[in-house]
């Protein structure tokens, strides 16, 4: 055999061992195979051998840049000049990961978009499509001429906002709600998360976190119907007083304490659940930073303090600021079955609003203008809370 068709038997192994590793896409998540590792087995050690291709597989280890791979394409290249079948351009391809389209990467994982394909669905048929039907904002309309045939009205509707007096009302209950659920109810379940992450037996933790995780799954007939069985003018709580003796205690039905009252039902059923997030993100803090803090003197506040908070500091601001985007939303189903105990003055938010003037009055042009109205001043809230939390913490979510 000559020297000519031993290189050109040479270079046509190395191709070889080339296009296999092309074919991995040269993704830096990888490892390289274990054919081409350099373990003493007959595949391996037959090709990582050979100078060139323990040069592929040196730098695939040391994940030198595509740039450099391109370089060693060409250099086979060179080597295999007296083989018909190899040219510059092709091994230059060869090396270069393959990009494949995007409707063959999705057809490659055609099953995972199989599985979310109901929840895309669901999302655009309940949240984006009906996001057309906010024209009516602009117009007087009137279901049965439908909205192509109801006039125009411009920003009427919107005007009308101001000065509504129900409107004022419902206002001013959900941001006193809301401000009450930011003080208690947003600190809760990261007490209760600090609380389940300091007992030492496994066992007590998980039962507890079962316990605590039930109300969630609790609907809010059912919520409410358990608090009233509890705190209601017949309840068991005033069954106790007037056995010892004493007058009974109108909690449920007292449109005074309804804010502390609705507060304290929030923290109940979603306290448990918040708690996931932060239990996850505890999980993600260095074990050796509290024995070092140990070992320092530091008792368990400082530890608190110095480590732990700030450990999970991004998940605090990241919760707080989605919390702050939706803090014109408290909710719909809680008030709106305790709006008759204790009065609309009391339990009116605008959820509720929206639901009575739109549906049930018929003023669906209005209720479309609130809606769009509380949309805005969300996102504006999400914003302007993002930008305080990249000032002053250097933490945001964009």
């Amino acid at each position: 055999m000559s020297n000519r068709d031993a290189s050109g038997q040479h270079g046509a192994i190395v191709w070889e061992g080339a296009r296999y590793v092309t074919r991995l896409r040269f993704r830096m998540s990888h490892d390289i195979p274990s054919s081409l590792r350099y373990n003493g087995s007959q595949t391996g050690d037959s090709l990582t051998r050979m100078p060139r291709m323990r040069r592929l597989v040196r730098a695939w280890n040391s994940r030198r840049p595509v740039s450099r791979l391109r370089e060693k394409g060409e250099d086979v290249a060179r080597s295999t000049s007296g083989s018909a079948s190899l040219s510059p351009q092709a091994a230059n391809h060869a090396v270069t990961p393959r990009t494949s389209s995007v409707w063959r990467r999705m057809w490659s994982n055609r099953a995972v978009y199989l599985f979310i394909l109901p929840g895309f669905l669901w999302y655009v048929v309940f949240h984006y499509l009906p996001i057309l039907g906010n024209v009516i904002a602009w117009k007087d309309y009137n279901i049965f001429i439908g909205i192509q045939a109801s006039p125009w009205v411009g920003w009427e509707n919107f005007q009308a906002i101001f000065t509504d007096p129900e409107f004022e009302v419902a206002l001013r209950n959900t941001l006193i709600i809301e401000g009450l659920q930011l003080v208690f109810a947003f600190p809760a379940p990261l007490a209760l998360a600090l609380l389940l992450n300091s007992l030492i037996s496994e066992q007590v933790k998980r039962t507890i976190q079962s316990i605590v995780y039930l109300p969630h799954f609790l609907s809010w007939v059912i919520v409410i119907a358990v608090w009233q069985q509890l705190f209601g003018g017949d309840g068991f709580l005033n069954q106790i007083l007037l056995n010892q003796g004493f007058d009974r205690v109108n909690i449920m039905n007292n449109p005074d304490t309804f804010k502390l009252l609705a507060v304290m039902q929030s923290i109940w059923k979603d306290a448990g659940w918040g708690t996931i997030i932060f239990l996850a993100a505890l999980t993600k803090i260095d074990v050796h930073l509290y024995e070092a803090a140990a070992m320092d003197g530091a008792g368990g506040w400082r530890r608190l303090i110095n480590i732990t908070l700030p450990g999970i500091r991004s998940v605090i601001v990241l919760l707080l600021i989605l919390r702050l985007g939706s803090m014109l939303t408290v909710g719909f189903e809680q008030y709106f079955l305790q709006r008759g105990a204790v009065g609309a003055d009391a339990a009116e938010v605008l959820d509720t609003f929206i639901y009575f003037r739109g549906i049930v009055n018929g003023d669906w042009s209005f209720a479309a203008a609130v809606g769009i109205w509380r949309a805005i001043i969300g996102a504006l809230l999400i914003f302007g809370a993002n930008w305080l939390a990249k000032k002053f913490f250097d933490e945001g979510i964009f």
